[in-house]
Parts: structure tokens; C-alpha cells; sequence
């Protein structure tokens, strides 16, 4: 097994349970695993590289290697707003270099794509061919969601046109232990236990879906072993809905965090950034090919993910990177 981005938030978690497994694994990403991220036990041959660099690339998808988990990614509104060249060129191009290697090796894959590929459409739950409704080309935020769809393209495209044995799966809004804390669970988290007041934005009106990590990386794993995955999406999230500013006062409430303060993202970020008002799954294909579900409640994951950032002063002592 290959996972891209093995040192990753999802990526690591992707590989613990591929060990645990008892599997074969080997990370490809561009930094070193960090021994305050991994769990104690769970150890895979790691490769240092950029998936924008094929010949380095090419040491880890090989012949013989089964499965390609490609998890690397630019991800997060910070990193949209800071390196929207970095976001395209990882996403688009790296992506397209794991699914060349991947051919040639005859080895299936599974892509990790995201929810924004659905961009603003209204028309929730999304489904899987849902349409993609998108903002002006000179807001960097669909940057992100522009790359993934197009890398989603390449994979369906090598799919017909090379038969490689490919599969695309959608993350809802995923969170839990090891993120970094640059997202509403993980931020608020982090502010929260750090004795500072979570951040609600825009008065916390959106709604989303929350999907624990360990499901999702449950319902990656099942598309990697089901035949009738190949060529498919599946979208992997949480259909109960969520507002923000209800899941940042649950966060503060389990954490012990006595208030929580505001930010207008219009005024902070202008005109690059834009949010979305609801963002909500339609898991059905999901349940019905792969037997998967979404089975953490939100408020035990978040109990899980409070517990563990309380064990853990390495993850306390990181900056706070959100975007506002």
C-alpha cells in the first residue's frame, strides 16, 4: 500500500489503521512523520517527497504495490488565501503523477477529494452527480474547489481511457485528533483549552455536516476493497446538520471555555474569500455499495477529540493558523 500524503491529518490516521491491518505501507509526503502525530506501534516506510516531482514519486508506486491512497493535498481556507499557485499545482499536477505511476504499476486507486467540489449549489443533500455551482475565478476560494473537481477529472478520464482502477471519495467537514488547528472543530478546540474564546464566524449561521475521522477513514478503506467501487464517487460525511455557532458553544461547553467570540470574514478577508451557507451529503450510495455509515455521534467525537488534545501539549503548543 501507498498512502500521499501519510503524515497528513486524514493520511495518518489512513496509515494506523492499514498497519494495525497488518499491511504493507509506505508514505509518500513532503515532510517527515512527526513522532508526536503517529501512535506508538504504528510504523511504515516513509518517503520524503513532493507529488509534483515524478521520478521521486516513482520510489514509492512501484510494480506490485496493490493500492494507492492519494491523500496529498493543499487543504484549508488559510492555504487557499495564502498559496492558491501551491493549491492548483499540488492537487492538479501531483495528482496527475500519482495516477500516471499508478497505471503503469497496474495498482488500483483511491482519491480523496472534498466537499467543495459541489461549490454553492443550493440544491441539498448533494448527490454525487450533483452540479457544481461555483463564485468568480478571482475569489482564491474556489481555487481549491476548481483543482479537486479537476482532479477528479483526471481520474475519471484515466479510468476510461487507461482502465486503471480508480475511485474518488468526497470528505464532508472531517474532523478529529492530529488536525491542525486552522478548521472550526480543531480551532475552537485549540483556542478553547488554550484558555482563549472560540471563534464563531458570521455569527455561525452555516450550517454543516461533521464526519469523524475514523469514519471516514472506514469508508476509505471499504472503497479500496469493494470491485464495484471502481470508476465511482462516493460521498463520505454526516447527513445530520450542524450549525456552527452550535458546534463551536458545544466545543466550549465540553472544554470548559466560558465564552466565545465573532469575526465578520467580509471585513477580515474581503472579496477572495466566500463562504457557503449549507453543506450537506447525500451518503446513500455510499451505504448502499460499501455498507458504510457515518457512525459517530458529534458529540462523541467531539469528547474523543477534547480528550486527546488535552493528552497531547505538542498539539496545545502549535500556532493557531485560521484564517481570521
Amino acid at each position: 500500500m501507498v498512502v500521499t500524503g501519510g503524515c497528513g491529518f486524514i493520511g495518518s490516521h489512513l496509515v494506523d489503521q492499514l498497519v494495525t491491518r497488518g499491511d504493507d505501507v509506505v508514505t509518500f509526503d513532503g515532510v517527515a512523520p512527526s513522532t508526536g502525530e503517529r501512535r506508538p506501534g504504528t510504523t511504515a516506510r516513509h518517503i520524503v517527497g513532493d507529488v509534483r516531482d515524478p521520478s521521486g514519486l516513482a520510489q514509492a508506486i512501484q510494480p506490485g504495490v496493490d493500492v494507492v491512497y492519494h491523500m496529498a493535498a493543499v487543504v484549508g481556507v488559510d492555504q487557499y488565501l495564502a498559496r492558491p499557485l501551491d493549491v492548483i499545482d499540488i492537487n492538479l499536477n501531483g495528482t496527475r503523477n500519482v495516477l500516471e505511476l499508478a497505471a503503469r504499476a497496474g495498482a488500483r486507486v483511491i482519491v480523496a477529494s472534498t466537499s467543495e467540489v459541489f461549490g454553492k449549489n443550493p440544491a441539498v443533500p448533494w448527490k454525487e452527480d450533483g452540479d457544481r455551482v461555483l463564485g468568480p475565478t478571482t475569489a482564491d476560494r474556489w481555487a481549491y474547489s476548481s483543482s479537486k473537481a479537476l482532479a477528479e477529472h483526471l481520474t475519471f478520464a484515466f479510468a476510461r481511457q487507461h482502465s486503471l482502477a480508480a475511485t474518488v471519495v468526497r470528505y464532508f467537514n472531517v474532523y478529529g485528533p492530529r488536525q491542525r488547528p486552522a478548521y472550526v472543530v480543531s480551532r475552537s478546540i485549540h483556542r478553547a483549552l488554550n484558555g482563549l474564546a472560540p471563534v464563531v464566524y458570521d455569527q455561525g449561521r452555516q450550517s454543516r455536516c461533521f464526519t469523524y475521522v475514523a469514519d471516514a477513514v472506514d469508508g476509505t478503506m471499504l472503497a479500496a476493497a469493494a470491485p464495484s467501487a471502481v470508476g465511482e464517487a462516493f460521498n463520505l460525511g454526516s447527513m445530520r446538520e450542524s450549525m456552527i455557532n452550535e458546534v463551536v458553544e458545544l466545543v466550549a461547553k465540553l472544554a470548559g471555555s466560558t465564552s466565545t467570540t465573532s469575526v465578520d470574514t467580509a471585513a477580515r478577508l474581503g472579496a477572495a474569500y466566500q463562504d457557503l451557507p449549507r453543506r450537506v451529503p447525500d451518503n446513500t450510495k455510499a451505504r448502499t455499495t460499501l455498507g458504510w455509515d457515518c457512525a459517530t455521534l458529534l458529540e462523541d467525537g467531539l469528547a474523543r477529540t477534547i480528550e486527546w488534545a488535552r493528552a497531547n501539549a505538542w498539539w496545545l503548543a502549535r500556532a493557531d493558523t485560521g484564517a481570521a
